[in-house]
């Protein structure tokens, strides 16, 4: 064989040898796990003073704070999270935290808050404040919301971080069955974590991931995100995370039979003349509510028209009284006045003052005009006032517009837990300013209302309001609309001395009227017995705590024979 023919096979053979030894290193190194590790506080990356929160198993994008050894939180994730019953006060600085019977309130950097539970405050001393404020941001102390919040949790240092757990249920787990590893990326090349024994326990996220090329993406008990080998780990269990926290009960003083109540509207003090003989014509009804007070000035203070010898006379009679405290001013923004804390204050203390000087029964919330952006400061209003209520005997009542998404910040959901009772205005569908004509509440709109507030509120709170008016429209040929308003008995003597024809509307379940009349068309969809009895139907059937009316005065004798049986 020629000696270079050998060399080149030789040669060959070498280069083969080489590109094995090669391939085979590269192989190595390939299949070779990296031992290279990341420090925690790199890997969860927190400024001096900083905290790292982890909810449930999300690292969350916000930082908490850690002030004096206490882990603080910011504000809006406490209410948006956690507890939506904290509130601030950006005006005053002012935190106020309320229970079904206290109202707790703390300012900034303060070692000390103050507990009210009618109308006198209690000075308590604390190590470490409840709220800090630096420039525009709020936190809360968590030790503090903890205590009022169903969360637990739990604080790890290097790098701090706090682990918190907020939502209760079955969690998928498994447990590491051969030492491994938990990386930073689903590769043996990405750096380590951390090293897992056997038996360490690991919560699955991220559930709906597809397991990545042999590994699956865990957390361990103290918060560190990453992944393992998934032969490493055990086949998947369910474990309960749970909560011993006991919710506070919102007692409701509610009666044990139904509600019959008439709105009494007054406009001078003189009202217990004529209430006799305005009670001697009604059956069943065993609440009044006068409209004596009103909402007077931004500070809070509340104009009256209450008398005692008009209690003393409801009494007589056997009424609870409820008054009624109106927003009716237009000259008064409601968002100032509630929206202070010092002015909520007065409002409620003037209300809780009058009720225990004039000896009610109850009060009466009847703010129509309250914007959506003023919508969160009305409902810590009703907390307040209904801690104070709760702890005189107070009966406290609140008046509401029909369930719509344009009245959501009501929350008639909330005011269904702190109130004692909800009283739905089921009228007014078309109203004095309507561009068109219509009824004061078709049967449909009083059914729908008696529908959507029971997904909000319990029924046993619930109350709904019905008309005891109706209005009659005129049309001109060149398109304009008005109305005005009649009780019962004027609207049918008007129908007759016109001539109309009156006829039962299926749609609307009413009786329906109109007529012409110099150059108009009058309309008038009739409050009568048969429209009343009709509605009484469908708030029976729901099986709600009562009914209100709209006004006492304005119906006839005969509506309540129609009434009484509905109500027992």
């Amino acid at each position: 064989m020629d000696k270079r023919f050998k060399m080149a096979i030789i040669g060959g053979a070498a280069g083969v040898i080489l590109i094995l030894i090669l391939l085979g290193s590269m192989l190595v190194k390939k299949l070779t796990p990296s031992d290279a590790t990341m420090q925690l506080a790199d890997y969860y990356q927190v400024k001096d003073s900083e905290v790292l929160i982890i909810l449930q198993d999300e690292i969350y994008d916000i930082k908490g704070m850690l002030i004096d050894g206490s882990v603080y939180v910011d504000y809006n994730t406490v209410v948006q999270q956690f507890n939506h019953r904290f509130y601030w006060d950006a005006n005053e600085n002012i935190l106020t935290y309320t229970t079904p019977d206290e109202i707790i309130r703390a300012e900034s950097d303060s070692k000390s808050y103050t507990v009210t539970k009618s109308m006198i405050e209690t000075d308590k001393e604390i190590k470490t404040p409840i709220v800090e404020v630096f420039a525009d941001q709020v936190y809360l102390s968590l030790d503090f919301v903890k205590k009022y919040s169903d969360i637990t949790f739990t604080y790890y240092e290097n790098p701090s971080r706090v682990m918190i757990n907020y939502k209760w249920g079955d969690y998928l787990y498994t447990e590491v069955t051969k030492a491994t590893e938990l990386r930073t990326e689903p590769s043996i090349k990405s750096p380590i974590l951390s090293e897992l024994p056997v038996g360490t326990s690991l919560m699955f996220v991220d559930t709906q991931e597809a397991p990545r090329k042999g590994f699956v993406k865990v957390m361990t008990t103290d918060g560190i995100k990453g992944y393992v080998k998934s032969k490493n780990t055990k086949e998947s269990f369910y474990q309960t995370i749970g909560s011993s926290y006991q919710a506070p009960e919102y007692t409701a003083q509610t009666r044990t039979g139904s509600i019959n109540l008439v709105f009494h509207q007054v406009f001078n003090t003189d009202a217990a003349d004529n209430l006799g003989g305005l009670i001697a014509s009604t059956k069943g009804v065993n609440v009044v509510s006068p409209t004596w007070f009103s909402v007077n000035d931004v500070s809070g203070t509340i104009s009256s028209l209450a008398t005692e010898r008009y209690v003393a006379k409801a009494k007589e009679l056997g009424l609870e009284v409820w008054a009624l405290v109106d927003d009716f001013n237009t000259d008064i923004s409601m968002y100032d006045v509630l929206s202070y804390t010092s002015r909520r204050e007065t409002l409620s203390n003037a209300l809780i003052q009058a009720a225990l000087d004039y000896q009610l029964n109850g009060i009466n919330i009847d703010f129509e005009k309250i914007s959506s952006d003023a919508g969160v400061h009305y409902i810590q209003f009703l907390r307040e006032l209904s801690v104070k209520c709760r702890n005189n005997g107070i009966v406290l009542s609140v008046d509401n517009y029909v369930p719509t998404p344009y009245t959501a910040h009501y929350d008639r959901e909330e005011q269904g837990k702190i109130v004692d009772y909800m009283i739905v205005m089921a009228y007014d569908e078309f109203y004095a300013g309507s561009e068109i004509a219509g009824p004061v509440a078709s049967l449909s709109y009083v059914t729908d209302a008696v529908n959507n507030i029971l997904e909000l509120a319990p029924k046993e709170k619930t109350i709904i309001a019905i008309p005891f008016y109706t209005r009659l429209w005129k049309e001109t040929g060149a398109g304009e609309v008005t109305s005005e308003s009649y009780a019962m008995t004027p609207a049918a003597q008007l129908l007759k001395d016109n001539n109309a024809d009156v006829e039962w509307n299926d749609s609307y379940g009413c009786n329906y009227a109109e007529y012409q009349k110099d150059g108009a068309t009058y309309k008038m969809w009739l409050e009568d017995e048969q429209s009343i009895e009709a509605k009484m139907k469908v708030i029976y059937q729901a099986d709600v705590a009562g009914i209100a009316a709209w006004k006492l005065g304005l119906e006839k004798e005969s509506i309540w024979n129609v009434i009484t049986p509905y109500l027992k």
